[in-house]
């Protein structure tokens, strides 16, 4: 609950995507009340979703007219999460121009088309606005270069966003997850030799789950954490901060 026992009210943006469908599970669980938005709507129970609209998250005029129609609904949001987004790895010479296109859509036109919302939809009242990035952002990494350009052009839209809508009370954050185990990684995480690899790539020796990241969300859009804005929030098994290295003897004891 918000400060004067006003229900917290959440818009989630790509609810088909594996980490969306724990966002909302555990918003939910937490007695939030829940909209979902995007293209596919399919197998959403009515009973337990607040309000849904079918829309093209990349259309800015639709997306606005969507999220308006609502917050008109529901009486007001206190957070938006954007979930959409696309993996593709390869390297820059194979990359065509069409993959280019349709990774910049996924990636980042629908994050920028979100924020552009943010302070139309709250009105005034302040929120919480949740991004998704991926530590590929700031590591270099291998066959990333698209996936690396638009997440790192995603965390730096928050944080300059943070600084443009403080005076709004609107919180800006970023959660850059590792590899998780979902259907988008499934190339990657289902056959034995990739996934070893990716497990030794994380400090914490495996793959990371939807829930991880869910958890780290549900976290930022709570109004206890008022005093956080501008922030990427690594969770992804120590990948981008830890470097291990063997055990070694010190001090010849």
């Amino acid at each position: 609950m918000i400060d004067g026992g006003h229900e917290e009210r959440v818009a989630i943006l790509d609810p088909q995507s594996g980490i969306a469908a724990e966002v909302i599970e555990q918003l939910l669980a937490r007695k939030v009340s829940v909209a979902v938005l995007g293209r596919d709507l399919a197998g959403f129970d009515s009973t337990r979703i607040a309000a849904t609209r079918q829309c093209d998250l990349t259309n800015f005029d639709n997306l606005s007219e969507a999220l308006n129609e609502v917050t008109e609904e529901l009486g007001g949001l206190t957070g938006l999460v954007n979930c959409a987004g696309s993996m593709l790895l390869k390297p820059a010479h194979l990359t065509s121009r069409a993959d280019f296109d349709e990774i910049v859509a996924s990636n980042l036109t629908t994050a920028f088309a979100m924020v552009r919302c943010a302070k139309s939809i709250f009105k005034g009242d302040g929120g919480s606005v949740v991004l998704l990035s991926s530590a590929a952002a700031t590591l270099g990494m291998g066959n990333h270069e698209i996936l690396s350009a638009t997440k790192a052009a995603v965390e730096n839209l928050a944080r300059a966003a943070a600084a443009t809508y403080y005076s709004s009370d609107i919180r800006f954050n970023v959660v850059a997850p590792g590899l998780i185990e979902t259907a988008l990684s499934h190339q990657l995480t289902q056959i034995p030799a990739p996934r070893n690899i990716s497990n030794t790539l994380h400090p914490l020796g495996e793959l990371g789950m939807p829930s991880d990241i869910a958890r780290a969300i549900c976290w930022l859009l709570d109004p206890d954490q008022s005093w956080i804005t501008g922030q990427i929030l690594g969770v992804d098994g120590g990948l981008y901060r830890v470097q291990t290295r063997p055990s070694m003897s010190i001090g010849g004891t």
